[in-house]
C-alpha cells in the first residue's frame, strides 16, 4: 500500500516509455504494474502550490493561489500573452523572467490529429510524451516564450492547437506527411521566424508507449466524483492510465488529490 499526493508522472525516455509515480517519496516503476490491479482510494486534496490541505480549484492548486501563482499566470496557456521580454511583471517578474527567456519550440505533434504546440526546448521530449504523441517534429528554436507563442497563433490558422484525447486513447491517428507538412508551416510564417528554423527540417521523433491494449470506448475517472476505483492495469499512454474495464485515468487532472494506491498481483 502506497500513500501520497497525486503529481503528474515522470517519463523516461525509452522504447516503450517509462513511466514513474512519485507516491510521497517511494517511486513506483508504472511499467511494471501492467497486467496488474490497482486499486485507488482517495482520501483528500492537498495543494501543490501552498501544501494547505483545500480542496483542488484547477491544475492542482486551492482557489487562492491558481489566481495568485505566477506558476499559472495566463501566459502559460497563451504563450503570446508573455512580457517578461519587456521587463513588464504579470505576477513575478523575476519567475517570469526564469521562464519565458529561455529558448523554446514550436513544433508538430500527431498523437490524433496533427497539431501545433509550444514548449520550453528544456522540456523536450517530455512535453510529447506527456501529450501521448507518437511522432513529433521541431519547426522552430525561438529565444523566448513570446516568439513561440507568435508563431503559434499564425499556425493556428492552418493546425489545431488542440489534442483529441479520446481518440489518442483509442490509438486512432491521421497519416501525416512530415515533409509537406513542414514546408506548409514553414511557408505560412512570416519572415521574422526564418532565422529560426530548425535545420533539421524533415527530422521527427517517433515514440513507444507501455500499452497492451486500448480501450474501444473510454470513461474517465476523476477522483473529486468518483472517490475509490479498482481495476486492471492494460497500459499508459501521455499521462492516462489505461484499464481493462475502459476506465481512464488522467494523473496530470487529478493532481493535488491525496490518494491510497495498492497494486494488487
Amino acid at each position: 500500500m502506497f500513500e501520497g499526493i497525486l503529481k503528474k508522472m515522470i517519463s523516461e525516455l525509452n522504447s516503450p516509455i517509462n513511466y514513474f509515480l512519485d507516491m510521497g517519496g517511494d517511486f513506483i516503476h508504472i511499467n511494471q504494474c501492467i497486467g496488474k490491479i490497482l486499486s485507488i482510494d482517495n482520501i483528500g486534496s492537498q495543494c501543490l502550490n501552498c501544501f494547505n490541505d483545500l480542496p483542488i480549484f484547477r491544475q492542482g492548486f486551492c482557489k487562492s493561489c491558481f489566481f495568485e501563482s505566477p506558476a499559472v499566470g495566463d501566459w502559460i496557456m497563451r504563450p503570446e500573452l508573455s512580457k517578461a521580454h519587456l521587463n513588464q511583471q504579470d505576477r513575478d517578474l523575476e519567475y517570469e523572467k526564469k521562464i519565458q527567456l529561455q529558448p523554446h519550440i514550436v513544433y508538430l505533434a500527431l498523437s490524433s490529429h496533427l497539431k501545433v504546440g509550444v514548449t520550453r526546448k528544456s522540456q523536450l521530449p517530455t512535453r510529447w510524451i506527456d501529450q501521448g504523441a507518437h511522432e513529433a517534429m521541431i519547426l522552430l528554436e525561438v529565444p523566448n516564450r513570446y516568439l513561440a507563442g507568435i508563431a503559434e497563433v499564425a499556425l493556428k490558422e492552418i493546425f489545431s492547437d488542440k489534442t483529441n484525447w479520446r481518440k489518442m486513447l483509442q490509438n486512432e491517428s491521421e497519416p501525416v506527411d512530415w515533409e509537406d507538412s513542414f514546408n506548409k508551416a514553414i511557408g505560412y510564417l512570416s519572415n521574422e521566424f526564418k532565422p529560426y528554423i530548425n535545420p533539421k527540417k524533415k527530422d521527427f521523433e517517433k515514440f513507444e508507449f507501455p500499452v497492451n491494449n486500448y480501450p474501444q470506448k473510454v470513461n474517465s475517472l476523476n477522483l473529486s466524483k468518483t472517490s475509490f476505483y479498482k481495476g486492471r492495469l492494460t497500459g499508459v499512454r501521455g499521462q492516462y492510465l489505461l484499464f481493462e474495464d475502459q476506465t481512464v485515468f488522467n494523473v496530470r487532472s487529478n493532481e493535488g488529490q491525496k490518494v491510497k494506491l495498492n497494486i494488487i498481483a
